[in-house]
């Protein structure tokens, strides 16, 4: 796992010990900001469920302006500080422990550029937190959320579904407040 592109490019990143965390292919990690790439300078950024932290850490060396680190458990929080001061992006990163929902519900309307929503794999967590973005607004009005799921697991949500890319296993599916035309949803 590295950094593919931008100030921080080739930087190994330290995995999270275990099999609870999952981290992105680079080869999905690439193909994902090939696809965004247009939405990410100068960003802000939310890395929900963020395991390693490599997809804000990406986005923070592609020029983002500052992403917000979201994870709750203690020993990956460890590790994205590691990996945030390995790519030297710290001045521009946040690191939040805790809940998912009561991160989401601390957020002001409109935060967000660019989500990176990637729970764990199957259930109804993916659904509740689409939910907790849409409810409290957190998305910006040309803001994109990137979501990484199983095939098969639903994307249900009010916002517009953009494109729906596959690779193998892994699901990745474009949401934002305007239909690919455009136009508000």
């Amino acid at each position: 796992m590295r950094v593919i592109s931008g100030k921080a490019r080739g930087k190994k990143l330290l995995p999270v010990p275990g099999m609870d965390t999952r981290p992105t292919t680079d080869r999905v990690k690439e193909s994902v900001f090939n696809i965004i790439q247009n939405s990410v300078r100068d960003a802000r950024v939310l890395d929900l469920f963020a395991g390693t932290g490599q997809m804000g850490i990406e986005a923070l060396s592609r020029g983002a302006a500052h992403c917000d680190f979201v994870d709750h458990d203690k020993t990956a929080q460890g590790i994205i500080r590691k990996n945030i001061e390995a790519a030297r992006v710290a001045e521009q990163a946040y690191m939040a422990g805790g809940d998912f929902g009561s991160f989401v519900a601390g957020c002001k309307k409109g935060t967000y550029d660019l989500i990176f929503l990637d729970p764990p794999y199957g259930g109804k967590i993916l659904q509740d937190a689409i939910r907790a973005i849409e409810r409290f607004d957190i998305l910006s009005r040309t803001g994109i959320i990137v979501c990484e799921s199983a095939v098969g697991d639903a994307v249900e949500t009010h916002l517009a579904v953009g494109r729906t890319y596959r690779y193998g296993t892994i699901q990745i599916t474009i949401l934002s407040h305007q239909q690919e035309d455009g136009t508000d949803e």
